[in-house]
């Protein structure tokens, strides 16, 4: 067996690698004016630059989990960044749309990098360090929009949208130094060398693919259409196909058996519920913070101000992520899902209610923030302490699709909405920005209320019971772990 040595680093550089690959991802939602009107295309053919990279992100996300449960997780990772960092050059060297868009497409595998930093972290890194690790790693994403927007506006609004494309490709420069420097070489002499599900892989490639083309596209064809329907009944019998394969080969993709788990459904479901909430209040957030004052609504930020809407949601996952891991001792992992997602509600409700001052939306990012970062530390959590080492980069890597996808539905839906609510300068109307807020504040609603429904029921199941083990922390999962190690 051989040898590894652990630098003190490696966990630091992972939240590094994982937090390059968010900001990466950020990069196109306030750009889409920008790109309209740079590149000579219309504003909904702009929006392709948001979709080509979230339908890449969808499907390349399982495929990368499932892969760094294997041998190779460094191999992959060096290898993912490199596409990436390609991406990043054709977009900013980009001649036209075209171009630009398979830049865009290639940046897509960003959505995947935080799973393979998980098993990276987890294969090597000290037991003490590898749940605090974890959450750390899952709260990038929220952390990375945080920094991303406001780099955006910076360099977009002062340098032009090439600029800031050029600056993710520095980035995604020092992370591969740095991954190459540090994260342990050599094959990983513990994972299974198993043959890959090249059919699971195209079959939920496919379903995903025509889910999030209807969910992105419902909007302009129409709810109704035959495209729209269409696309929803392909995704449904193809996903339903891979759900048959997948339970029936020896090594899928997703071990779909390992999901239906009760603390893996739980944090499954969560991802997406809050992932469409939050989704469409960011979105409709962005919107506020430009448009013009003669909407009733509109705060008239400059591009260079308007990334900033977005700092206070950045700093309220980071802090939310250290008071998690400060209370993890005392705090059972279940507990900590409703309570992230009762601050999001907080936060889109104050959304709903009161939107036209910039102090209300930095307010609401900030609950969004401390929401984001509760829940998405404690989900990885919830996973890894139900699966196997060598299932957990699949399973992680499936609670991200699910956010991938809830996000999809959510931008959608408050995209559809606004569309359906336009002035005569083309802009949303106040009551159209009410009523997408409206829907958001319901659906974490109604992902509290179940979360919380759901922590009572399985208190009160347990309380009577004298012999009940008490409740999991994070500190239980820890000690657990040594001492099966030891023995």
């Amino acid at each position: 067996m051989n040898v590894v040595t652990i630098r003190p680093s490696l966990l630091p550089i992972l939240i590094y690698t994982a937090l390059t690959s968010a900001v990466v991802s950020s990069l196109g939602m306030l750009l889409v004016p920008t790109l309209s009107h740079e590149l000579d295309v219309s504003v909904s053919t702009a929006q392709w630059m948001l979709t080509v990279n979230l339908l890449v992100g969808a499907v390349a996300t399982p495929i990368m989990g499932r892969l760094s449960d294997g041998p190779h997780k460094k191999r992959l990772l060096l290898t993912s960044l490199a596409i990436i960092m390609v991406g990043s050059i054709l977009a900013a060297c980009a001649p036209n749309f075209t171009v630009f868009l398979i830049g865009r497409a290639l940046q897509g595998l960003s959505y995947g990098i935080v799973p393979v930093t998980i098993a990276l972290a987890r294969r090597y890194l000290p037991e003490v360090q590898v749940r605090p690790g974890i959450s750390s790693l899952s709260v990038t994403v929220s952390t990375g929009l945080g920094v991303g927007y406001p780099l955006t506006g910076m360099l977009a609004s002062g340098f032009g949208f090439r600029v800031a494309f050029a600056f993710a490709v520095v980035f995604l420069m020092t992370a591969i130094i740095v991954v190459w420097r540090v994260v342990p070489s050599g094959p990983d002499d513990r994972a299974p060398r198993n043959r890959f599900d090249v059919l699971g892989a195209a079959l939920l490639g496919l379903g995903l693919t025509a889910l999030l083309v209807a969910v992105s596209e419902g909007g302009n064809w129409g709810w109704g259409s035959v495209a729209t329907l269409g696309f929803f009944l392909a995704a449904a019998a193809v996903l339903a196909v891979w759900v048959r394969v997948e339970l029936r080969v020896s090594n899928p993709l997703i071990n779909l058996r390992v999901i239906r788990h009760k603390d893996v459904l739980l944090a499954n479901c969560t991802a997406i519920g809050l992932g469409a909430a939050m989704y469409m209040g960011l979105s409709v957030a962005s919107i506020i913070a430009q448009a013009p004052e003669t909407t009733a609504y509109g705060i008239a930020l400059p591009l260079f101000w308007a990334g900033f809407v977005m700092l206070p949601l950045s700093v309220g996952s980071f802090t939310a992520n250290r008071v998690v891991r400060r209370l993890s001792g005392r705090i059972n992992l279940p507990t900590l899902l409703p309570i992230g997602a009762a601050m999001t509600a907080i936060g889109a409700i104050l959304l709903w209610q009161v939107h036209d001052q910039l102090w209300e939306i930095l307010v609401g990012m900030m609950l969004f923030g401390v929401g984001m970062g509760t829940t998405y530390a404690s989900m990885p959590g919830l996973i890894a302490r139900s699966v196997a080492d060598t299932e957990l980069g699949s399973a992680v890597s499936f609670n991200q699709v699910l956010r991938t996808v809830g996000g999809a539905f959510g931008s959608a839906l408050s995209g559809s909405v606004l569309a359906s609510h336009l002035a005569a300068d083309l802009n949303p109307t106040d009551t159209g920005i009410t009523l997408a807020l409206g829907l958001s504040a319901g659906a974490s609603t109604v992902v509290f209320t179940a979360l919380a429904v759901n922590h009572l029921r399985a208190r009160r199941r347990s309380f009577p019971r004298a012999d009940q083990p008490p409740a999991t922390t994070i500190a239980d999962v820890r000690s657990r772990t040594a001492r099966a190690k030891e023995d």
